[in-house]
């Protein structure tokens, strides 16, 4: 061993290993098999800091040093990688259709296949022999590297032997053998072995163990969530729809089957029909209604006719695709009203709310890990550096950044050229060129005509040849002025060259148009460069490229495996091709990635299948396309939000710079108030009708005092030197002197300097709380011992405040310097007192100086006002004091006032109703009366049509005359209360005025013109529109939406650059989709013509009219005859860059891309449709992304949540948690019953619990089948559901029997229970009282009650799980939060609905727009729009309203015609998407975010855990006896000691916090009760460092609050102790006279009983001073004010005067008098001085005072103390002293 060091040591000193494997062998070979395993335990475990780490790489970490000779070489290691990697295409291309194209693949596969095997056979046998195969320290078999390993070489042996038989025999792909291709199927996950190595990171080993499992328990927990409603609603699918079969058909007297069945016997297009008559759609004539019961192969998967086709039915219509269509089934099928409330509901809170709780949780612990991957990653500040250092330089006009090295000559150029290098002239006409570059790519254009893609050597392509030789000159210029070294340098400077070189190549003539325009294009990312706003947001939301990079390889590495697994499994399926090859199933996986079209995949697939496959095929699908879209495309979000996320001192520093901004507030006024200020003022005077005597005094202005007391009036106390010519000294002359010092002189010293001073402060305290904090344990470890987490935080206060000392006026009067173990002191509590003082500065500052801001503001206001009568003037024609004014101000300012405490007792007023409350005191009764109006209004305004118009119907004119009436009185008051604009409370102040302004303007004009003749496009119909602004007003009239708009409006900058950067991709991408695509997208709408020339006559077109696969070939299909016509396809084309862009944004939106791939692919090529796959995930995964990182980063930036820091955010978080907890209100276990106690002990067991919830769900199967549909099992149905109604009212009755009526119905929870038991009840009544075998619709509705009843008990499933409990209330308190958010996007919607109703009402059917989808009123308006929301095929619809001539018929009116509005269209569609999908529905994510860190918490990140609040909620429960939640102030002293876990509070350890506790409890709540919340909440402020966790208003508030308990309770402890010590001497003074009066043999007690009289007669006579009043305590003598018999005269001169013991009276007592002494009751001041106690001397003797007789000395208890003395006195061991004093 000492040698192995010694040549250790020589290997480190070196500073490399030696390569040479024999010394490395030699060195092996010499050590012991134990040295060996030491060795290999300690390469794979590391240590740092104390700490193990775990390498979460490949298993190469262990193989660096290992015993093997060439398994750790890393020419080994690199050629395994490539080996695995040519694995992975061997398998992807091993399937019967590629080697039908390539017979010679098979061979060329088998023997890749065969090497490779024998290579990872070979390493693991390597592997196994220095390990060990199961024995060892590091055994093969227990690593889980190597059991994959493993894995994957079997698979390898089974893929090579499988691919012997069938080069053996190529027919058994075909046979049912070809099942065991299965066996290839995992291979392609040894494409991890290429990738491995990037996940080779170290983290403590327990951090990332609790990092994995802390993630996937919060995933499992939300996925349970979303199985949970898929359940919900896949019970109310089956039970609301059932057999959706009936379709109209040919009348025919036989029953359609799938032989006889056929596309020519159905309704063109195939209808859905309802089964009685007026629930949904009747057929038309001819037609009948008809159940079809063919095989679902046929029908379709996709249904409710069961629980499992209706889960996969609520999954698809939850991917938000293909929804729309079963929902138009289920509105034809059965009333309308069932499929709207099913299928909304479901899109809201399944697709807009379950689902994005995903997101939520990739967010949360993502920001949880990002600190621990940020090496792995790279720096988030170096993203956003430049590639070079940067110095400030000023050209003597400017300062402004240039490259350190940008001085330094380093080429060939001279200086002059040098010069005009870094000149902004060469810079601007560079950019000058990529512009013109730009703009003459975006020119080129394409006809069927004129311009024929073919014609390449144009005009186009010489103005590239000149550009691209400019550009060449512009790097040879750059590299002969910088050195070819100096240009490299720049990563800026290299894409500059790529570009060269790309743009070179692509004007050779060969290769124009082709993918190298991709070079030329790229141009465009010059121009990011030039705008630095842009550079920086692009630079913050890319982060480091090694992030976001390796989540791009994540994904694709997860494409391609998912894709070539898919391949093994399915390519053997005959007849069906989208898994044929590995290119076609990556199309296919993509298109699942993708969610758009990813149904019709796997239908087709589960078409092509064995029956007992498709439940599999359905369940791969199903999760793939669940982990891509919950998971993969979160995890893009929550990098772009990481990315936006900034350090924990940057937001220190902002909140910093927030409160300054908030404390400067504007000064001045608004322009239109200080356009007053620009006249001369006009004091106006007064005429006085009464005399002077009658009138007080009335103030001078202080704007007229000002003008001489002002600093810029004449009074500045200047010394006047004009009237004394040269008899003044010239020195006066030179100069005015002003002897008065400038009040802002002071206000200006050392406020930077103390600013910066605390800002330096603050971040040096930062990090040192960043160096001790750590997670939270169940106790914490302090000083060797163990305290709970009140004790731990009590702690650190103090040694806090005992370093930076005490507040002013406090008991501390000194502060003890620390000091160091050198003696010298230490300045750390000196620097934390003055870092303290600086906050308590800022904060104090910082309102000053927004008081005075405010101050200021209204003084001007103030002068305005005296100074120009037409200030504050409505109209200018209104006084300010008039009787008019008054009345309106008094009408337009009422308001209901709500007053949430009693004004006299200041408790709080308890009301069942108190949000009503706050409702309706939210806004005036003017405005309350102006909402119901415009809301009667608008849905006046939904019931005009094109056909019913307003002019027409007098309902609707008075309707219309109605509001615009009211709307003149509301403006009328208003504008006389408050005036119009010039006027401090304006009507139009803001936008919100001047929207209001101009929809009365609008209405009014709209009024009077009343059109009856409104043409299409013309300004009649521009006013309409106009008009349709109306629902829009609600914004202006409700606080809350309005601060929904102010937030959207105040993200406006970042959601713009979003904007930008999406538009120049989509440009980008549209120029290069021009030049690849443009003119070759044209053919002949018959397939069978290939040429223009042909493509002539007729020919007849296939439809297909129903998603039912009937047809059996061709000639079955139903068509028509239509003329042949060469054209683009109907939606798109990129023949000019207006097309492109347009069919590129429909793209973005993932909608019709898959037409445009299969379009590209069959009219130009497989080869081109890289570039729309390149576009889709490029814009899918990051651009959208984009927006939803943008919106939730601005929502939590206006909350004010985005500046918090890690501790600040979860003291949020518990703040949120203390609101949603509630006591527990469960009885105490009843002792005095035996049978009550055997049931409490039964209904709270574990067991019984889980018993019920088996029954709950057992209870809702029953619904796994349609009621109405199933006919007799319905009666076994139903018995199954009475039985477990009866076993749930056994469990109320049990109980109420175990916890009491009262006490059962005390929870929410059981109340619910026993409601839903009620109605099961009720319900079974009916099922067996009434007779409905003869009245169906009395069956179906009993039914229904019935299964209305179990799904409401499904719902009782939430209450029973803690996770399920705490989600539903995060969905409950989102739906709450963004109700205003809801109502926002519904007038938005409504605003597009009347707009859609005026542009599109009247347009043709098309493709899309049809009987269920069109604009003819605005209800169906309102239904397409919500549609749209969802994506669901809105560019088609779109597409339908731009129909124009010869395809439409034009009208004079526009609903004559039923043409549409192409550029209205556009404008129309593309905007109401952006808005709603890309803005709006985002704001729901992010409010998700918010409430979801409520719940993911747990013991580790939590400031208080669940097990805490539930801890507090068993303990109050024992407390609070009445179960009211609230209890009385001093019974908190119970629950503090009952408290166990992290709030438990030593009474030994922490009395002083208990005491505190208590009195902050009793000051705080003075009425003497307490609540739930109150105790809670202290409890809380209690356990955390508010140092960190508290902002600084609140932190400031909370310590002055702690200050002031300390305070008082040190007051009272020390009033306590005196009281004590007084008790103590009154104590001596009763021993004392007793003593005494032993001594005279005198009686020692007389007590009688005076009368009051006597009493104030004897103390008026002697001016005797009462003894305060004392507490007696049972069994014991209570001395207020004894009678005492003065003793014999025979007493010496020196007399005390209260008779108060000597130094020798305590000395001769003994113990057991002191512990009888004990037991006297306590002295109680009342705060009143003691009396003083004080000896005196005199010649004569004193006269003794005599006190009045105290009743309480009478009676029982006085002999019996007295007697218990005696006792005393004669069993004491020492004698008194008998002598007189």
């Amino acid at each position: 061993m000492g040698k192995l060091r010694e040549l250790g040591s020589i290997g480190l000193k070196s500073g490399k290993l030696r390569k040479d494997s024999s010394f490395l062998s030699h060195v092996v070979r010499m050590q012991t098999p134990a040295v060996m395993g030491m060795m290999l335990v300690n390469r794979k475990t590391s240590y740092k800091d104390g700490m193990p780490l775990a390498d979460y790489g490949p298993d190469e970490n262990l193989n660096d040093n290992a015993d093997i000779e060439w398994v750790n070489k890393n020419w080994v290691r690199r050629m395994l990688r490539l080996c695995a990697f040519i694995s992975m295409l061997s398998v992807s291309m091993n399937t019967p259709e590629t080697f039908k194209v390539a017979t010679k693949l098979i061979y060329i596969t088998f023997a890749f296949d065969t090497v490779i095997t024998v290579l990872f056979t070979a390493e693991m046998i390597a592997k196994m022999q220095i390990r060990g195969a199961w024995n060892g320290e590091a055994p093969y078999l227990k690593d889980r590297w190597c059991q994959f390993d493993g894995v994957m070489i079997i698979c390898l042996w089974g893929s090579v032997l499988l691919q012997v038989f069938e080069m053996k025999d190529p027919d058994i792909n075909d046979s049912d053998a070809a099942i065991l291709r299965i066996v290839r199927a995992p291979r392609p996950l040894v494409l991890l072995r290429v990738f491995r190595n990037f996940f080779k990171f170290q983290l403590p080993k327990n951090r990332i163990n609790s990092i994995f499992k802390r993630s996937s328990h919060q995933i499992y927990n939300v996925t349970i969530f979303f199985l949970f409603f898929m359940l919900l609603y896949g019970f109310l699918g089956v039970q609301f729809f059932g057999t959706m079969k009936h379709h109209c058909v040919e009348n025919s007297t036989y029953d359609y089957t799938e032989d006889n069945l056929t596309l020519y016997n159905l309704s063109v297009p195939d209808t859905h029909c309802a089964e009685n008559e007026g629930e949904g759609y009747s057929c038309p004539s001819g037609l009948v209604c008809k159940k079809l019961n063919l095989r679902p192969e046929i029908m379709g998967f996709n249904g409710f006719d069961h629980l499992a086709t209706s889960i996969f039915t609520v999954y698809q219509a939850g991917s938000q695709e293909g929804w729309v269509f079963i929902m138009y089934d289920a509105i034809d099928s059965l009333p309308s009203w069932k499929a709207y409330l099913y299928f909304i509901s479901l899109i809201f809170f399944l697709a807009w709310l379950v689902k994005n709780v995903f997101i939520a949780v990739i967010i949360e612990t993502f920001a949880e890990i990002r600190v621990q991957f940020q090496q792995m990653w790279g720096s988030r500040a170096g993203a956003a550096q430049n590639d070079g250092s940067q110095v400030i330089q000023s050209d003597g006009t400017m300062w402004r950044l240039v490259m350190m090295d940008e001085n330094k000559a380093q080429g060939l150029a001279p200086p002059i050229f040098q010069k005009v290098l870094r000149s902004n002239f060469f810079h601007t006409f560079i950019l000058i060129l990529v512009l013109l570059d730009a703009s003459i790519a975006a020119s080129l254009s394409f006809n069927h005509r004129d311009k024929l893609p073919e014609d390449k050597l144009d005009e186009f392509y010489y103005a590239e040849v000149i550009l691209t030789v400019l550009f060449a000159l512009e790097a040879l210029f750059k590299i002969w002025c910088l050195g070819l070294r100096g240009y490299l340098r720049r990563s800026l400077h290299v894409f500059e060259l790529v570009l060269v070189v790309g743009t070179t190549l692509h004007i050779i003539p060969v290769l124009y148009r082709s993918p190298f325009t991709f070079f030329q294009v790229m141009r465009l990312v010059r121009l990011i460069k030039a705008s630095p706003m842009l550079e920086g947001f692009c630079y913050k939301i890319f982060g480091p490229p090694k992030k976001l990079g390796s989540l791009i390889l994540f994904t694709m590495c997860l494409l391609v495996i998912a894709s070539s697994i898919s391949l093994q499994l399915f390519c053997f399926i005959p007849k069906f091709d989208k898994f044929a090859t590995f290119p076609q199933a990556l199309m296919s996986m993509f298109q699942v990635l993708t969610q758009e079209g990813w149904v019709e995949v796997h239908t087709d697939l589960m078409d092509n299948v064995a029956l007992g496959a498709q439940i599999i095929v359905a369940v791969y699908f199903y999760l793939f396309h669940f982990i891509v879209n919950g998971i993969v495309i979160s995890l893009f979000v929550a990098v772009i939000l990481d990315n936006l996320e900034l350090d924990e001192d940057i937001k220190k520093l902002k909140q910093l710079k927030l409160r300054e901004q908030s404390a400067e507030t504007q000064e001045q006024l608004p322009m239109r108030l200080r356009i007053f200020s620009k006249f001369p003022d006009h004091p106006q005077m007064v005429k006085v009708y009464k005399m002077p005597s009658d009138f007080e005094v009335s103030d001078v202005r202080e704007s007229f005092i000002r003008q001489f007391t002002g600093l810029d009036s004449g009074l500045n106390l200047v010394v006047d030197t004009q009237n004394n010519g040269q008899a003044i000294s010239p020195f006066l002359n030179a100069t005015h002197m002003r002897l008065v010092k400038s009040p802002t002189h002071a206000t200006r010293c050392g406020g930077v300097v103390e600013k910066k001073s605390g800002i330096a402060n603050i971040m040096q305290e930062s990090q040192q709380q960043k160096l001790v904090s750590g997670g939270s344990a169940q106790l914490v470890p302090v000083g060797g011992r163990t305290m709970s987490l009140l004790g731990h935080q009590h702690q650190v206060r103090m040694e806090r405040r005992s370093m930076r000392g005490s507040r002013p006026n406090s008991l501390k009067l000194k502060r003890h310097p620390t000091l160091k173990e050198n003696g010298d002191i230490s300045m750390l509590s000196t620097a934390m007192m003055s870092s303290r003082r600086m906050d308590d500065f800022d904060i104090k500052t910082l309102q000053q100086k927004k008081q005075q801001a405010e101050m200021k503001r209204n003084q001007m206001e103030v002068d305005l006002r005296e100074n120009h009568p037409f200030f504050d003037t409505p109209l200018f024609l209104v006084g300010r004091e008039s009787k008019l004014r008054k009345v309106c101000s008094m009408i337009v300012n009422a308001k209901y006032k709500y007053v949430p405490r009693d004004p006299i007792t200041g408790k709080e007023i308890k009301s069942k109703y108190k949000q009503f409350h706050k409702l309706v005191g939210l806004v005036t009764y003017l405005d309350w009366v102006m909402i119901i109006i415009t809301i009667l209004s608008c849905i006046s305004m939904m019931m005009e049509t094109p056909r019913e118009r307003m002019v027409e119907k007098p309902t609707l004119q008075i309707a219309e005359y109605a509001f615009v009436m009211c709307m003149t009185i509301e403006m009328s008051l208003k504008v006389l209360a408050n005036g119009l604009f010039f006027t401090p409370k304006a009507v139009v102040n803001d936008f919100s005025g001047v929207l209001d302004l101009f929809i009365y303007g609008v209405s009014v004009m709209f009024l009077l013109i009343m059109p009856r003749a409104v043409e299409a496009s013309s300004p009649e119909q521009i006013l309409m529109i106009l008009r349709c602004l109306r629902p829009l007003r609600i914004y202006s009239l409700v606080p809350h939406m309005r601060k929904v708009v102010f937030e959207l409006v105040r993200g406006f900058k970042e959601i713009l650059l979003v904007s930008v950067l999406l538009i120049v991709l989509m440009f980008t991408f549209a120029i290069c989709g021009v030049h690849l695509l443009g003119g070759k997208l044209a053919r002949c709408n018959d397939a069978s013509i290939a040429s223009k020339e042909e493509c002539t006559g007729i020919f007849f077109s296939r439809v297909l009219i129903s998603r039912m696969a009937l047809a059996k070939n061709d000639s079955e299909i139903p068509g028509f005859w239509v003329p042949r016509v060469w054209a683009n396809p109907r939606n798109f084309n990129f023949d000019n860059i207006q097309n492109a862009m347009l069919a590129l944004f429909e793209v973005l939106s993932l909608e019709g891309w898959l037409e445009v791939r299969d379009v590209i692919i069959s009219r130009v090529g497989a080869a081109e449709a890289v570039y729309i796959h390149l576009f889709v995930f490029i814009g899918y995964m990051i651009g959208l992304t984009l927006f939803v990182g943008v919106v939730i980063a601005n929502y939590s930036e206006n909350k004010g949540t985005a500046l918090l820091t890690v501790d600040q955010r979860r003291w949020l978080d518990l703040k949120g948690r203390i609101k949603l907890a509630q006591p527990l209100h469960i009885p105490p276990r009843p002792e005095r019953s035996a049978f009550r106690a055997l049931m409490y002990d039964i209904t709270q067991h574990l067991y019984f619990k889980r018993f019920i919830v088996f029954l709950v769900i057992a209870n809702c199967l029953m619904l796994s089948v349609p009621w109405k549909d199933s006919g007799d099992k319905t009666t076994i149905l139903a018995g199954f559901s009475t039985s477990f109604t009866l076993l749930f009212l056994v469990e109320v009755i049990m109980k109420m029997v175990a916890l009491s009526p009262m006490g059962y119905w005390t929870s929410r929870r059981n109340r619910f229970d026993m409601l839903v038991t009620f109605l099961g009840v009720i319900w079974i009544i009916l099922n067996y009282s009434l007779d409905t075998k003869n009245d169906a619709t009395m069956h179906d509705t009993i039914n229904s009650l019935g299964y209305f009843v179990i799904v409401l008990r499904f719902f009782t499933i939430t209450g029973k799980h803690a996770t399920l409990k705490m989600l539903m209330q995060t969905v409950v308190m989102s739906v709450t939060k963004s109700f205003f958010i809801i109502m926002g996007m519904f007038l938005l919607m409504l605003f597009y609905a009347y707009t859609g109703t005026i542009l599109f009402g009247s347009v043709k059917y098309g493709y899309n727009l049809g009987r269920h989808a069109n604009f003819e009123t605005a209800p169906d308006a309102i239904m397409l729009l919500f549609r749209i929301v969802t994506g669901e095929d809105w560019n088609k619809i779109m597409h339908d309203c731009m129909v124009r001539p010869p395809f439409c018929t034009m009208g004079g009116n526009f609903w004559e015609t039923d043409c549409g509005n192409y550029h209205a269209s556009i404008v129309y569609f593309c905007s109401f998407y952006v808005i709603i999908t890309y803005i709006v529905l985002n704001l729901l994510v992010a409010i998700i975010m918010e409430n979801f860190s409520l719940f993911y918490s747990n013991e580790e990140d939590a400031l208080l855990s669940y097990n805490d609040i539930r801890q507090f909620q068993n303990t109050w429960n024992l407390v609070d006896i009445n179960r009211k939640g609230v209890i009385p102030a001093h019974r908190v002293k119970f629950l503090l000691r009952l408290l166990k876990g992290r709030l438990e509070v030593d009474l030994e350890k922490d009395r002083l916090l208990f005491k505190h506790m208590c009195y902050e409890i009793e000051k705080l709540h003075p009425t003497g009760e307490v609540t739930f919340h109150d105790v809670l909440s202290m409890l809380s402020y209690r356990s955390v460092d508010i140092r960190k966790s508290l902002q600084l208003e609140e932190l400031l508030a909370r310590e002055e609050l702690e200050y002031t308990v300390e305070e008082e309770v040190a007051k009272l402890t020390i009033r306590n102790w005196l009281d004590k010590c007084l008790k103590r001497i009154r104590a001596k003074e009763h021993s004392n006279i007793i003593s005494n009066l032993r001594a005279t043999n005198e009686p020692l007690f007389t007590v009688t009983e005076l009368s009051a009289g006597q009493d104030t007669k004897k103390e008026e006579e002697e001016g005797a001073t009462p003894v305060p009043t004392r507490t007696r305590k049972k069994g014991h003598v209570e001395l207020r004010n004894p009678v005492i018999q003065p003793p014999s005269a025979l007493q010496g001169a020196s007399a005390r005067k209260f008779l108060t013991p000597t130094l020798s009276d305590g000395a001769t007592r003994g113990d057991k008098e002191r512990a009888s002494l004990r037991k006297r009751s306590k002295i109680n001041t009342g705060g009143k001085p003691l009396p003083l106690v004080s000896e005196f001397s005199d010649d004569t003797s004193p006269t003794l005072p005599s006190f009045p007789t105290d009743s309480a000395l009478v009676g029982k208890n006085v002999s019996t103390d007295i007697g218990s003395w005696w006792k005393e006195q004669f069993t004491s061991n020492g004698s008194s002293d008998d002598s007189s004093p």
